[in-house]
């Protein structure tokens, strides 16, 4: 008797429970070869297309784990299957647990492949504030994503979900109140990436801080500022502040002043403004506005010339600033006009007589 095979385990005889276990490698093997298949298949449509989704499926189904697999082989195995309640019931919670997590990890990588995508594909600095808002948002799916999956874990195991969420109330505003600083970055994140008053890649000036924005994250931003070292600001001080955005700055106004000695004559003085005109207008991606003598200053006579220049570069700038100081000192030049410069005259006069 010892040496027989038991005629029944949990009400299937061991023919059956073989067959079961033979369908249940069978299926896991064809499930895992059907998720290779699609996952190669995806993976090479997401190199010929522009479209993000295809990024996210194949990253999804790059996120399928073997546990996942065997479960669903264990599945098929148990179809075949006579098993009594309490086991086939305590079966299928675990089996709703193992695809709530499957679930989780998908919409999960989903979201990441798909975020990956958008990026590489919109990598132009017109598109910054995309990608900034993508990120957070991302971030904000991913959270509410595991948020519901654990709701309908605790669901799923017998627990009182709406009591459970009411109880909460209570300690979420003590939480908050103890974590003010934090949310309050959190939502400062949120608002830049609405709102957008800066976005990756813009130079922005901020007091004395001043930088290129090169990641906002849910708590800081980062910005790489010209002397090369990396300047961290809490997101809440960002919003709170007045923000020069130079890299939004679709023309540059221009200001050039300078002054000509009091011994130029009238003809001369007369001849400055057109003089400044030709000299500006003949630089290229510039909008000459005017030009004219604007003071009689302490040791000069004061002029002011006004120009647009169209483009935001800084660089771009300085070197057109350049040609238009030395194209004007060279016109003077040529005009027998000379620059004035502080001076200081003494006067001295001879005492009367008799005065010591």
């Amino acid at each position: 008797m010892n040496g027989e095979l038991p005629a029944a385990i949990l009400g299937n005889p061991p023919g059956r429970w073989a067959a079961a276990v033979v369908i249940a490698l069978l299926a896991a093997l064809a499930l895992a070869l059907l998720l290779r298949f699609a996952r190669v298949r995806l993976s090479g449509w997401a190199r010929e297309t522009d479209a993000a989704l295809d990024d996210g499926l194949a990253a999804a189904l790059r996120a399928t784990r073997s546990w996942f697999i065997l479960s669903c082989g264990v599945l098929a195995g148990a179809l075949t299957l006579a098993l009594p309640a309490r086991v086939a019931s305590t079966a299928g919670r675990l089996l709703v647990v193992v695809l709530l997590l499957q679930a989780g990890l998908w919409l999960h990588a989903g979201i990441g492949g798909w975020l990956q995508g958008y990026m590489d594909r919109h990598r132009d600095p017109a598109r910054a504030g995309a990608a900034t808002t993508t990120t957070v948002l991302a971030f904000v799916a991913r959270l509410l994503l595991w948020s519901l999956v654990v709701l309908m874990l605790l669901a799923n195991a017998g627990v009182d979900v709406t009591a459970l969420v009411a109880s909460l109330g209570i300690g979420g505003v003590a939480v908050a109140l103890a974590a003010q600083n934090i949310l309050g970055d959190m939502f400062a994140s949120l608002a830049i990436a609405l709102d957008q008053p800066v976005v990756i890649g813009d130079f922005i000036v901020m007091g004395d801080t001043m930088g290129t924005v090169e990641r906002v994250g849910l708590k800081t931003t980062h910005l790489r500022s010209l002397s090369g070292e990396l300047v961290v600001l809490a997101n809440t001080d960002l919003i709170a502040s007045r923000i020069r955005n130079y890299k939004r700055m679709y023309e540059r106004r221009v200001v050039f002043g300078f002054g000509v000695a009091y011994e130029t004559g009238p003809q001369q003085l007369a001849a400055i403004p057109e003089t400044l005109c030709a000299v500006i207008s003949r630089e290229e991606s510039v909008r000459f506005e005017r030009a004219h003598l604007s003071a009689l200053g302490a040791s000069a006579i004061e002029f002011e010339a006004v120009y647009y220049v169209l483009d935001p570069d800084f660089n771009r700038f300085m070197d057109i600033q350049q040609r238009v100081i030395l194209g004007t000192m060279a016109a003077l030049r040529e005009a027998g006009v000379g620059f004035a410069y502080p001076t200081r005259t003494i006067h001295l006069v001879q005492p009367p007589q008799g005065v010591a």
